[in-house]
């Protein structure tokens, strides 16, 4: 889509050369049609598990400080020619821990720093505190880095995938889990696949969900269940299909992911409720048993039933329950079966619900039990709310039924135009017509400030996160435009501030091109930071406008969250070429922000 007539004015002189916004950093190498390969940063957080684990007389254990030094000596995992042509290390300032893949056929460099935790762990060994430190580092590194892959063994991994989505408030980037059910370090393991696919789509898409990886497929983290402990398919979605598919190419199935909507930053909540467990009902259980499980210091429950949320109609056992309830233990029932639902179908499952018992709809016990721990480690809220929270949808963990009628497909007048004159009529391919179409027209409803169009395109399936040829989103457009009030749509339904464009610039970026305070701010409240490859130069630039004293560029750089203070090309800082300048309302500007 053509910018407007702003965008193509956009720029400014530094000491008689032009600098505009739109030029792409320096290129450090050419990709595909003549296009600059774009660096991408990600972080992998190795908590231990197999995949990093050497054979000890008493097993296989973790060891310390030497995954890094293996996966440079991998080519798929470690372009060391290009890390070396480029001096890599120096220029971005890394350290022996940091590795960089070959170029992708997307035409990206992503460049993965390794950390580890102290101790690594057998997952065995994985507790609630242990996923605070997780929680604490993707917190710390979250603005450095573009996502996050985290190792882990696979016993638990469903636990801490879950409790993540959970802890991981208001996300916006791509956290992926994994690990492998052999070491990297054999011959034959799914360790060194299993890490690359989850740095390639953790660098080259923006999936705001904690998901799980293995054996090419990506799922939702809170979804995933361990079904297999000796095939390299060790995981399992019963009630969601995978987010994304890596097999000749890897697609995403957009429609699937799922997205905060909201304006607020992002946070983790560290306080997890270790007072709760997992009961599971069989036939022949006794009263004593469930009244022993539901004593002090038990604060929440999650029930595996049978079925759709079945228990024995034993009146004993109910009354437990309800008693359970009256004193403020919370109960969530959830099925043993590996798909379906907890309903109310049977007389059986009705009278859990008259005890007091929280129907958890098709929640894995993985997911009901970190929910469980994450709502009651919320003190600020009464039971009440509580009990309201568990029943909501707070990060895709439960199959919600859309009230009300969606506009379809073949509702709109549009689509079924080109449909006839492509001869097409399957779901399919409407879909594919749809998906092909909905970058351009978004952006161009975006453009002209139509909020009606991007809601008839949001209500028909389309995703207002897709990228038109130039990577540029409907968010790229609005916040180019100053928007506000598309801004604010935009952002409400999902559409992500970490978004970049074929140039590198986010809408972060667009809306201190365009000068649009309201507009920064907005995104900076949602989390928006610009990207290291944005902030090369910006000393240079921010010289540039001091020289011509311009304020309110000086002003939009501020409310990002730069630091004026940076010095230029010739070392000088802002400050220093205003008062050479002897510009006077420049230099108070300065000084009031400092």
């Amino acid at each position: 889509m053509a910018e407007s007539g702003r965008a193509a004015r956009g720029g400014t002189r530094v000491l008689g050369r032009a600098l505009s916004f739109s030029e792409p950093s320096p290129a450090l190498e050419i990709g595909g049609g003549g296009r600059t390969a774009a660096e991408v940063r990600v972080l992998v957080i190795n908590t231990g598990g197999t995949i990093g684990m050497v054979p000890r007389s008493e097993g296989l254990a973790p060891e310390a400080n030497k995954l890094a030094g293996a996966l440079a000596k991998i080519p798929i995992l470690h372009d060391a020619t290009y890390a070396k042509e480029t001096k890599l290390y120096s220029r971005l300032a890394l350290g022996d821990d940091s590795l960089v893949l070959p170029l992708s056929k997307e035409n990206k460099r992503i460049i993965y720093t390794i950390i580890e935790l102290s101790p690594l762990l057998d997952s065995a060994n994985m507790t609630p505190a242990d996923w605070g430190k997780i929680a604490k580092c993707l917190e710390t590194n979250y603005e450095k880095h573009d996502g996050f892959v985290i190792l882990h063994g696979t016993d638990t991994m469903a636990y801490t995938a879950s409790a993540l989505s959970f802890m991981c408030e208001n996300l916006g980037k791509t956290i992926i889990l994994t690990g492998s059910q052999v070491p990297i370090y054999e011959l034959r393991n799914d360790g060194r696949s299993n890490l690359l696919g989850s740095l390639l789509i953790a660098g080259q898409f923006v999936i705001p969900e904690v998901c799980l990886y293995f054996y090419n497929k990506l799922y939702r983290g809170n979804r995933v269940t361990k079904v297999d402990a000796e095939s390299f398919n060790a995981f399992s979605s019963p009630n969601l299909p995978p987010l994304a598919n890596a097999e000749v190419d890897i697609t995403i199935n957009w429609e699937t992911v799922w997205r905060s909507n909201t304006t607020k930053k992002f946070e983790v909540h560290t306080n997890m409720n270790c007072n709760v467990g997992l009961l599971r009902i069989f036939p022949g259980i006794t009263t004593a048993a469930v009244k022993a499980f539901l004593q002090s210091p038990v604060e929440g429950v999650v029930l595996e039933t049978y079925g759709s949320g079945n228990a024995p109609n034993n009146q004993d056992l109910l009354e437990e329950l309800k008693k359970a309830t009256d004193r403020n233990i919370v109960i969530l029932n959830c099925t043993q079966c590996l798909r379906g639902s907890v309903s109310l179908v049977y007389a059986t499952g009705k009278t859990l619900m008259d005890a007091g018992v929280i129907p958890g709809a098709d929640m894995t016990p993985e997911a009901a039990l970190a929910k469980l721990a994450y709502v009651l480690g919320k003190p600020q809220l009464s039971l009440a709310e509580k009990r309201k929270m568990l029943n909501e949808n707070l990060r895709g963990e439960i199959t919600v039924v859309p009230i009300g009628t969606r506009i379809t497909l073949k509702d709109s007048k549009f689509i079924q135009g080109i449909s006839k004159y492509l001869c097409i009529s399957r779901k399919e391919e409407l879909e594919a017509v749809r998906d092909a179409l909905t970058p351009a027209l978004a952006c161009a409803a975006a453009k002209t400030g139509d909020l009606d169009a991007l809601k008839a395109l949001q209500n028909m399936g389309g995703n207002l996160s897709s990228g038109d040829y130039d990577g540029r989103t409907p968010l790229h457009v609005a916040s180019c435009e100053g928007n506000l009030e598309l801004v604010t749509y935009l952002l409400e339904s999902g559409a992500t501030v970490y978004a970049k464009d074929r140039f590198g610039a986010t809408p972060l970026m667009n809306a201190i091109k365009f000068r649009h305070p309201d507009v920064i701010s907005l995104l900076r409240k949602t989390g928006a930071h610009l990207s290291s490859q944005e902030l090369v130069n910006v000393g240079t630039e921010l010289c540039s406008l001091a020289f011509n004293g311009d304020i309110d560029g000086l002003t939009a750089w501020h409310l990002a969250g730069v630091n004026l203070n940076q010095r230029g090309y010739d070392g000088n800082t802002p400050f220093h070429v205003a008062k050479k300048m002897g510009n006077v309302e420049v230099i108070t500007f300065l000084k009031s922000i400092s």
